[in-house]
């Protein structure tokens, strides 16, 4: 497999790091980890951005000078990294001499080529975006972004020639389709370059009105703007241009950006990069925004999430699972602890942590804890090896396409396969009648899939693989495995070794209770309370969108259904969810069905409702159904789905 340059852009020390800079290097560490297991040798750049005017104002905000100020935000973003299981080769500050040498070598470059001119430019200049906007970019007015009113500043200053490679960049994302991805930035990025002439960019600015910047080196006066810059990283981490890394990384190099910084680096960068005489990077990744309630995180607005207490709150693997899962990467996403909480229950305890515990515990009762060697294989057992494959295949081609969250989905069709496999195959029963030798396949069936799955989720959750391996009886070598080839290998996992008698790396957590409301806040609550039932007698209410999402509503397999014994009208109903152990319902449906009419069914549960007793026995959800006339009408699906499905 050929090598792999990944790079995260390097984050802006005007304010602390929280979760859009942790997601983006998290999915930076995931795919160098990826590529690393299919056999390339990676490189893993990150960093800061540190000239500018807004950190020479955020530094006089803290009564520091720009170096003190970029030496403490920077050192914050070092320090968090590991603490999120980040393995970066580099981290680049653009205030190193190193970089410094390198922007300056290009600069002089283009320069010399003709590429750079002196002249004279007013624009409206926006301090937060520390760039020139045009009147056609501007809303009524005011920065897209900041949506403030930006100063006209007139001066004369140093300009890019970037309109002269205008034609090139089109031609260029035209001909490699998947140049910069998902395909949405892509066109947008073309309509861009369509609708009228690039303008040139001003790449300076006046020692009189800033000083804190890297000199140019044809103009003592002048320093360099934080674009031209900071881009030019990537170059620097590679030993530009005469390192052995340059020439092995560079042709494939991988940038990671959110969608706010598209522009700079899908026609500023590519256009330097040609001026220079550089090839262009090999892929742009785009990601979308996390969004707290529907909206982008700001400082002002207080709703920014800080990733450190999230990973000591649910543990790291889970964080980074979530986010990876979570977010469909190019598409905005919203972030809440409930969505994490009920990841980690769902797709953690109930599916992965419960496979890990079920099987060692069977595997001890069973074999004293030693991997049994197979013997008889039944029809159920190549299903579901080609089920395996098929997931393992389906999680490599996506994970490479960056869509994080549908090869996860795919792998987890396996994981909830291994559950149902556990359920088809009931090795009590076999134990029961004494049929080792088809239980010993079983049971191996599970714990050799089970060190499949280990290894897939590594770059995701590297912690709890290594440790999922441990309890397989296995120690990780990234150098000894290769995800590539678990596709057509199978038993690698030696029959006698011993395995880990319990798994606990999932458990169920709940969601932190409520602070006690303040006086006033109760009566506010109070007062919005009767306001409510106010409007409710005026008309219909309105359900928030989060309130729906505090619901897990999952498709589940009726496998027996049984009258209660204390209530007529109540039905004793075991569902099949994809969990370890089937669930049983009390349903209040025995006057619109016949047990034997339920039996295989499929029906939609509310999966979280807390677990009750009615009429002593226990009832571990909702189904969910219709009136229709006098009768009653399940909820289900329109062709059959797996046990477990989130209805969404």
């Amino acid at each position: 497999m050929e090598n792999f340059y990944i790079t995260t852009p390097i984050y802006y020390v005007n304010a602390r790091p929280h979760l859009g800079h942790a997601y983006t290097t998290i999915v930076a560490d995931s795919i160098s980890r990826f590529h690393k297991l299919m056999g390339a040798e990676t490189y893993f750049l990150t960093g800061t951005d540190e000239h500018g005017d807004k950190i020479v104002q955020a530094a006089e905000a803290n009564n520091q000078s720009p170096q003190e100020y970029v030496d403490t935000i920077s050192g914050l973003f070092r320090n968090l990294w590991p603490d999120m299981g980040i393995s970066n080769n580099d981290f680049i500050r653009t205030t190193e001499p190193r970089h410094v040498k390198v922007v300056q070598e290009i600069l002089q470059k283009v320069y010399d080529k003709g590429d750079i001119y002196f002249g004279e430019y007013g624009g409206h200049y926006c301090f937060g975006c520390e760039r020139f906007y045009t009147e056609k970019e501007l809303v009524d007015g005011l920065c897209p972004d900041h949506l403030t009113k930006p100063e006209y500043i007139s001066e004369k200053n140093y300009f890019f020639k970037m309109s002269k490679y205008q034609g090139w960049l089109r031609e260029h994302i035209l001909k490699n389709p998947d140049f910069i991805r998902p395909e949405r930035y892509r066109n947008e990025v073309l309509s861009l370059l369509e609708s009228g002439a690039l303008e040139d960019l001003c790449i300076s600015r006046p020692k009189s009105r800033l000083t804190w910047g890297i000199e140019l080196p044809f103009d003592k006066d002048y320093v360099t703007y934080v674009w031209f810059d900071a881009l030019i990283n990537y170059l620097t981490a590679l030993e530009y241009p005469e390192g052995d890394k340059f020439g092995k990384f560079w042709p494939v190099a991988n940038h990671i950006v959110a969608k706010d910084i598209l522009k700079p680096h899908a026609i500023f960068w590519p256009t330097m990069l040609k001026a220079a005489e550089i090839e262009p990077y090999q892929h742009l990744n785009v990601h979308g925004y996390w969004l707290i309630k529907d909206t982008k995180m700001s400082k002002s607005l207080g709703n920014v999430v800080e990733p450190l207490k999230m990973k000591d709150t649910y543990g790291m693997n889970a964080f980074r699972y979530f986010l990876l899962r979570e977010m469909s990467f190019g598409q905005d996403s919203s972030f809440s602890e409930e969505a994490l909480v009920g990841r980690l229950n769902a797709d953690l305890a109930n599916d992965l942590g419960n496979l890990f515990n079920r099987t060692l515990a069977m595997t001890h009762k069973y074999f004293g804890g030693n991997v049994p060697a197979p013997e008889v294989e039944d029809v159920i057992d190549a299903e579901i090896k080609k089920l395996g494959q098929d997931a393992m295949q389906s999680f490599q081609d996506n994970f490479a396409q960056f869509k994080f969250s549908r090869a996860l989905e795919g792998l987890w069709e396996l994981v909830r396969g291994l559950n149902k496999y556990i359920d088809a195959s009931a090795p009590w029963t076999l134990f029961k009648e004494k049929n080792m030798d088809r239980l010993s396949t079983v049971i191996y069936v599970l714990l050799e899939n089970m060190r499949k799955i280990a290894l897939h989720v590594w770059p995701v959750m590297p912690d709890a693989s290594e440790q999922m391996l441990e309890q397989l009886g296995l120690s990780f070598d990234v150098n000894k495995y290769n995800l590539a080839k678990e596709l057509d290998v199978w038993g690698l996992l030696e029959s006698g070794s011993v395995v880990a008698k319990t798994s606990n790396l999932f458990p169920r957590v709940e969601l932190p209770e409520p602070k006690p409301e303040a006086p006033k806040a109760k009566k506010q609550e109070k007062a919005k309370k009767a306001k409510k039932n106010e409007s409710a007698e005026a008309g219909p209410t309105y359900a928030e969108f989060e309130d729906f999402t505090k619901l897990d509503l999952r498709v589940g397999t009726v496998l027996d259904v049984e009258p209660h014994p204390d209530a007529d009208r109540l039905l004793l109903v075991r569902v099949d969810l994809g969990e370890a152990e089937p669930r049983q319902v009390v349903a209040g449906i025995a006057e619109f069905f016949k047990p034997e009419e339920l039996k295989g069914k499929q029906v939609v549960l509310v999966a979280n409702l807390k677990p009750r007793k009615i009429r002593k026995q226990l009832s571990q959800g909702m189904i969910l159904a219709v009136k229709s006339g006098d009768g009653l009408q399940l909820l289900t699906t329109t062709q059959p789905v797996e046990p477990g499905s989130k209805a969404s």
